[in-house]
């Protein structure tokens, strides 16, 4: 594995004559929903340009997210659908649901190919120059100038956003915040759990001895109370594609960072008789599987991503290396380290990663799985209410319908035992997403629109935040700013009743028919524990 080419954050030379892009809209995020966001308004007569963080298109989607968290197919329209049929023509079928992060690529790259859309890679935001609420100008580090009419902010830590001035939260309100009932701190839940005691301690039984790596708290005083709101968030890792395949597979290196101490915690969970961690291999096309987090210690780095949100790009890089070493130690101790049950190390060592995958990484994912980061607060925030149906908005510009999804927020001490906190799966009916949830306050910001870091509370944004849906945001998205550029308006000033009849025409589903043959509820109850 070439571990110099695996980044989150490569500083780029500054030009003195830096290149000035102008376009009617200009997307930051070439994630699926700048992808979308931008074909839309290309199909609409906009000029686009997306200017990109990294060096690769497709976000997580293209990065190993090979089982689409789909929820209730029957939701899914527009563009969003249109790309699993995209999928389905690469692979001889109607509509492909699992796909290969090579497929995803592929099926990314040739959308922008053919909608003739500028794309710049290696932009990193510097400043954001704007005037009387509108931004004019996105200043990045490496000179390059993008100015336009309107802009969408497509990453999945709202950078764009937040240098705009916009206003925005970063953690886990509390229930009362917005009168919820899974937000916050959540005991009790009884997914993804030690399911066996574990003692904590570095030695046994000894609290005075420190409590072992990957724990977060042990001061019972910090433990705080079910609902409470905090500045935490949940966990991250990296999706890896991975396969059994023997002319396919690389065998899991040794990492740069490596410290077989961080997986004390596993092997004592080991030892007391659960061996779980490798359980959620979703099964993809040519003998490869999306490999995710499973049980109480796996791949989620629990508790080490909370910096990341506001962090600088270097303070990203320092979190993104952890990461990456924590994942990949995790599994080159499970094959090579002694004290691991010899038929664990052979289990595991049957596993490598995907040969064909990832070429210009060492076969590694490049993009860290950023669950959740900033979170827009504008004049109308989703909430769990909007989740379970207690709360019907009319101004839908697409629906959700996965689960309200939080993985584990933090590793505590409780009792003198190892305990997980913050996972939270509530099954729920597809539901609308507002048009007000994508569009700043008119006194912060009037030419942005915002599909990703939308205005959500924590345990809602666990429900919308699947790729799928940040697909239909996104074209929700675009279309809006065509609107607004065509009516010369801001985009507050949007006629919803427009922006419906264009969503139809688009494909996009806005309401749920009950009629509809796909219970996604019944559905989550009989896949429930697995995550996404």
């Amino acid at each position: 594995m070439d571990f110099s080419q695996i980044h989150y954050y490569v500083p780029t030379p500054k030009d003195r004559n830096g290149k000035v892009i102008e376009r009617n809209l200009v997307v930051y995020g070439a994630t699926p929903a700048g992808i979308t966001a931008a074909i839309q308004a290309k199909r609409m007569g906009l000029t686009v340009a997306i200017a990109e963080f990294s060096s690769y298109v497709g976000g997580i989607t293209a990065s190993g997210l090979g089982a689409a968290d789909i929820g209730a197919k029957e939701a899914i329209g527009g563009l969003s659908r249109e790309f699993f049929k995209h999928l389905g023509a690469y692979y001889g079928e109607d509509e492909q649901w699992t796909f290969e992060p090579k497929a995803a690529q592929f099926v990314f790259e040739s959308w922008l190919q053919d909608h003739d859309i500028d794309i710049f890679f290696n932009q990193h935001i510097e400043s954001v120059h704007s005037e009387n609420g509108e931004i004019k100008e996105i200043i990045m580090e490496n000179g390059t100038s993008f100015k336009g009419s309107y802009f969408i902010d497509a990453s999945y830590e709202g950078d764009l956003m937040a240098r705009a001035g916009v206003t925005y939260y970063v953690g886990r309100e509390s229930n009362a915040t917005y009168k919820e009932t899974y937000n916050g701190i959540q005991f009790g839940h009884p997914y993804h759990q030690f399911e066996k005691w574990v003692d904590p301690y570095v030695i046994e039984g000894n609290p005075e001895s420190g409590v072992l790596l990957g724990i977060n708290e042990s001061d019972p005083n910090l433990i705080g109370i079910q609902g409470q709101g905090d500045k935490r968030i949940q966990a991250y890792n990296f999706r890896l594609c991975i396969t059994k395949e023997p002319t396919n597979r690389v065998p899991f290196p040794k990492p740069p960072a490596y410290n077989a101490d961080r997986y004390i915690l596993l092997l004592r969970y080991i030892n007391a008789g659960v061996w779980d961690a490798m359980n959620l291999n979703t099964v993809l096309p040519n003998a490869k599987t999306d490999l995710n987090n499973y049980g109480g210690f796996s791949s989620d780095n629990i508790g080490m991503n909370y910096q990341w949100p506001d962090g600088s790009y270097e303070t990203r890089e320092a979190i993104y290396q952890d990461h990456f070493n924590y994942q990949l130690g995790m599994l080159y101790f499970l094959t090579n380290d002694k004290r691991v049950p010899q038929n664990i190390r052979d289990e595991v060592s049957e596993w490598g990663l995907a040969k064909d995958e990832f070429t210009q990484t060492g076969n590694w994912p490049h993009q860290l799985y950023i669950r959740e980061a900033r979170r827009m607060i504008s004049d109308y925030v989703m909430t769990d209410n909007n989740c379970l149906g207690n709360t019907v908005i009319e101004d839908s510009i697409g629906l959700a319908s996965y689960q309200m999804d939080s993985h584990n927020v933090r590793r505590l001490v409780i009792d003198g035992r190892v305990y997980n906190e913050g996972d939270v799966e509530i099954p729920i009916s597809p539901y609308p997403i507002s048009y007000r949830s994508i569009r700043p306050k008119s006194e912060e910001c009037t030419n942005l629109l915002v599909p990703v870091c939308l205005s959500s509370s924590h345990i809602a944004y666990g429900s919308i935040r699947m790729e799928p849906v940040f697909m239909v945001l996104g074209q929700s998205a675009g279309t809006a700013a065509a609107i607004a550029y065509r009516n010369q308006s801001t985009v507050q000033e949007v006629d919803y009743e427009e922006l419906k009849r264009e969503l139809r025409k688009a494909g996009q589903i806005l309401v749920w028919d009950d009629s509809i043959q796909d219970d996604p509820v019944a559905r989550m109850k009989a896949t429930f524990g697995k995550k996404e």
